[in-house]
């Protein structure tokens, strides 16, 4: 399931990206030989039967679905008929070439805007923006927010507020606004009327590869209630005589104020050689039992932790979200452009060494998220679709050689000296953009298997 999802999405952002080569090449007047999904030996191949006048281009579907290409007529690449001349890509204005070349990552954007606009218009369930306690000592507790508070709206200024619609929404929100102070409308657990929280400008550098701006505020998960869920065989909660439905009130007179805090408190017990017995006051089926739990100690990672077996905490609360037409498109185009400024700071700071190379994904990742988004619903898969389609788009157009950005500089570069690179200069420029492009997909490659467990 997760080949083949990844396989339509791949196949449907290359068909994009490609087809708006072909669609601006055809446009300003120049011959398309070949339209390829993929590469290698044709599974198909046809002719249109309703050919665009001088057209007579063959659609192929390739073997290897890990790319595409629109083959043009090029004097570069072969001779030309002198009737055909007219009709060659090197002989179209500057304009039209550099049109041609654009139209493909600009046309993965512009999915994107479709895909995220259907998104919104369809709906999906999210979960509520109802938080769990925050970290102790963070920005956030130090503002005052507690668990159980709902966050309403959310902005930069007391007086210019955004509606919070759901808890992925004001995770979305909160990375836009970096390091910058903002303010939370929330309404607390059990109460009418909402009040409003000044969480301060975070100071330089707090926001790291292991801690974004979601982190660094000491925001943590959503609100569940601390109950008890499925419980393994033979485990130290089975031991305990913990039920499952069991609602955890306090460990050793300690109120225990939501799952994360239980998560919290028993994974802490393991710094500890040997954990010790923690007295449990439950609640069960109206009565209120008092059980001793002592977690054991698990080692993974490079870190030892508690653990008693057994699920913690409810499934958060969900909330409905969608848009009507208008909203949608407005939401999508916001959406796009602001994911295309993370994606362009992230390269940004990977090319300056202020992030790791350990970010970069690769094909395994891709095709782990296609399956898990399809799994949550066509929303969710909509979403990577338009998430993945900004990046590709991106991608072309860096300024690095074999790739859609590496054509616009050596066409910038004619336009500024009233002639084309040299031959020489082409050709050693795509020997190096190719060394360069090979050596970060197999750099992403291994991050996707180290990622996925499959290397240590």
């Amino acid at each position: 399931m997760t080949l083949l999802t990844f396989l339509l999405a791949l196949g449907v952002l290359i068909t994009v990206h490609e087809w708006g080569h072909y669609r601006v090449a055809v446009a300003c007047g120049v011959k398309v030989l070949t339209f390829s999904i993929g590469f290698g030996k044709p599974l198909l191949r046809w002719k249109s039967r309703r050919s665009h006048l001088g057209q007579e281009t063959e659609f192929c579907i390739g073997w290897i679905p890990l790319g595409g290409f629109v083959k043009m007529l090029d004097e570069n690449e072969g001779e030309v008929a002198a009737k055909d001349l007219p009709m060659a890509f090197n002989r179209q204005p500057l304009w039209a070439r550099a049109s041609i070349v654009l139209a493909g990552p600009l046309a993965n954007l512009l999915l994107a805007v479709c895909l995220y606009a259907a998104m919104f218009g369809i709906g999906q369930y999210q979960t509520s923006a109802t938080l769990a306690a925050p970290v102790v000592g963070s920005v956030a507790d130090i503002a005052g927010l507690q668990s159980g508070d709902t966050v309403l709206r959310l902005g930069t200024h007391a007086d210019d507020l955004d509606e919070v619609t759901s808890l992925e929404n004001m995770r979305w929100q909160l990375l836009q606004q970096a390091e910058s102070a903002v303010y939370l409308e929330v309404k607390s657990l059990g109460k009418q009327t909402p009040h409003v929280l000044h969480l301060p400008e975070l100071p330089s550098g707090v926001i790291t590869k292991e801690a974004n701006a979601w982190q660094a505020r000491g925001l943590t998960v959503a609100w569940s209630r601390a109950l008890v869920g499925e419980i393994q065989p033979h485990s130290p909660a089975q031991k305990a005589g913990l039920q499952h439905g069991d609602e955890v009130l306090r460990i050793d007179g300690k109120v225990v104020i939501d799952a994360y805090a239980l998560r919290s408190i028993v994974r802490q017990s393991g710094s500890e050689e040997e954990p010790p017995w923690q007295m449990w006051e439950i609640a069960r089926g109206g009565r209120y039992l008092t059980l001793n739990v002592r977690p054991e100690r698990v080692f993974e990672g490079s870190q030892h932790f508690g653990r008693i077996g057994a699920q913690v905490g409810e499934p958060p609360a969900q909330v409905w979200v969608q848009s009507d037409a208008f909203d949608s498109i407005s939401r999508a185009l916001s959406q796009t452009r602001q994911v295309i400024t993370m994606t362009l700071e992230m390269l940004g700071r990977l090319i300056t060494g202020q992030a790791s190379l350990d970010n970069l994904s690769g094909p395994l990742t891709m095709a782990d998220y296609a399956g898990r988004s399809a799994n949550l619903g066509m929303s969710a898969f909509l979403g990577y679709l338009a998430l993945v389609s900004i990046s590709l788009g991106v991608f072309n157009l860096l300024p690095l050689p074999v790739l859609d950005g590496g054509h616009l500089l050596y066409y910038l570069y004619e336009a500024c000296t009233g002639h084309p690179p040299s031959p020489d200069w082409l050709d050693a420029l795509q020997r190096v953009g190719l060394v360069v492009l090979v050596t970060l997909m197999v750099f992403s490659l291994f991050n996707d298997m180290v990622r996925l467990g499959w290397l240590l």
